[in-house]
């Protein structure tokens, strides 16, 4: 017999990964892809979903094929704010809906006339109002703009448990998925929101499960427990949870940044969530206090830019070494040298830069220093919506950013109050996955002997 191991499936918006763990959860194996995305019947770039599905079915096979393991447990975690729409023989009805998708603004429009203003949707649901990110409101969508479509739809899966549907064929809905600003949960009155039942979508839902949920399916001979799937910056925080007794904020990275605080539960404020705080639910269903900012995405296109105008490699940002001298061009704390629209640096009290100009930096160093600089602070300001009032000084940083030097080193100067840890390995989201089909938790010095957590003190 092979080695038993766990099988991940991490789908993030840019990267996905395979992971293998061990029986004692350590990485032994990791793979990574990228598709590039395809038009929609609207000609909008989405995922790439039939090309996603044949590499994890073909990656599976392979796995499960190796006689170097055996395979005893399966997990997918994926980003939100996604669902899959499916008619009764399980094929798509729609194409696979991009969250950055426009949503129609007259169909908005109709939903607030419909079901009160804007704010009341947002306090009820702890989701900023964001069109297509409110995955909930792709069922208004459908039935509204695609009727056709809709008159086949029989069941909408978030994509983690339609990559669960995959190996058990079983139709159900995790906690965490349901929790990511979908619009779907009155978090008030702990049930569906009174919109869904209003206009007859409910039906179109399927069974709530914990996120600890697994059924046994049988592969190759063998006995799998697959996993019910998970929304992969909730997954993050559960080793992070499991390893420590004192309070703490997980900074989860990668195409978001998500700051989480499981220990505060203040109700949300209508301010809050005009700044892009909200709450999560936990694998448990426990609500999560979040704020996001749209971070790994935002760095990867200035990069771009940056590269361009220094005619330097595009990856080079990922190598930068931290230099404790840096020095800022900016007069004031407000004032941005970079254009961060899309960031929405306003509600923070920055003042955006639309017309930004590259040729102000003495060199490709210079501008991702100042870059760095900017994004931190968004950061941080981002992070003190998460923390509240609450008396919190751990931070973990967890995900893409973990490894970025530059980005870490700025946080723990800034924030010279508070202790900053980092994993050297982006697999957060993969571990918990991996513990919530095992049922396994960890102790607290796991982290810091198989994966490498780091504290980071202010430069002296």
């Amino acid at each position: 017999m092979g080695k038993p191991v766990t099988l991940i499936f991490d789908i993030g918006k840019t990267n996905k990964k395979l992971f293998l763990f061990d029986e004692d959860l350590s990485e032994i194996k990791h793979e990574y892809i990228r598709f590039e995305e395809i038009p929609d019947e609207d000609g909008f770039l989405s995922e790439d979903l039939p090309s996603l599905v044949k590499w994890i079915k073909d990656s599976a096979d392979r796995v499960f094929n190796n006689p170097d393991y055996e395979v005893k447990a399966v997990n997918f975690s994926t980003y939100g704010a996604s669902m899959v729409h499916l008619d009764e023989k399980g094929e798509l009805v729609t194409p696979f809906i991009n969250y950055l998708k426009p949503f129609p603004e007259e169909l908005l429009n109709d939903f607030f006339s419909k079901y009160g203003p804007e704010e009341m949707f947002s306090v009820s649901t702890a989701s900023p109002s964001m069109g297509m990110l409110n995955s909930g409101l792709q069922l208004y969508f459908l039935k509204y703009k695609r009727p056709n479509a809709f008159k086949r739809l029989h069941k909408s899966l978030h994509f983690p448990q339609y990559l669960s549907y995959l190996f058990t064929g079983n139709l159900s809905t995790d906690f965490t998925s349901l929790g990511c600003h979908t619009g779907l949960w009155d978090f008030g009155q702990n049930k569906y929101a009174d919109w869904l039942e209003k206009e007859d979508l409910v039906r179109y839902l399927t069974p709530l499960e914990e996120s600890t949920k697994t059924t046994h399916v049988d592969i190759n001979g063998n006995s799998v427990n697959v996993g019910i799937g998970v929304h992969d910056s909730s997954s993050a925080l559960v080793p992070y949870i499991q390893a420590n007794d004192d309070p703490f904020v997980l900074i989860s990275t990668g195409t978001w940044s998500i700051c989480m605080n499981i220990f505060n539960d203040k109700v949300l404020t209508a301010e809050e969530l005009k700044a892009d705080c909200l709450n999560f639910l936990s694998a448990k269903g426990i609500s999560i206090k979040a704020s996001r900012l749209f971070l790994g995405k935002h760095l990867s296109n200035q990069a771009k830019l940056l590269s361009e105008f220094f005619d330097i490699d595009y990856q080079t940002y990922k190598t930068v070494a931290w230099k404790k001298d840096f020095k800022t061009k900016k007069k004031t704390d407000k004032e941005l040298l970079f254009d961060h629209s899309v960031l929405h640096p306003e509600r923070f009290g920055f003042v955006n830069n639309p017309k930004q100009d590259l040729s102000i930096f003495e060199s490709y160093e210079d501008a991702y220093f100042h870059l760095m600089d900017e994004l931190t602070d968004l950061q941080i300001a981002s992070l003190k919506l998460a923390i509240g009032d609450t008396d919190i000084k751990r931070i973990f940083i967890d995900g893409g950013f973990s490894s970025n030097e530059v980005f870490v080193k700025m946080l723990a100067d800034k924030l010279p109050t508070y202790k900053i840890y980092s994993t050297s390995f982006a697999l957060g989201t993969a571990l918990g996955a991996a513990l919530l089909v095992n049922y396994r938790t960890i102790t607290k010095e796991f982290l810091s002997k198989n994966y490498n957590v780091k504290k980071h003190s202010p430069s002296s």
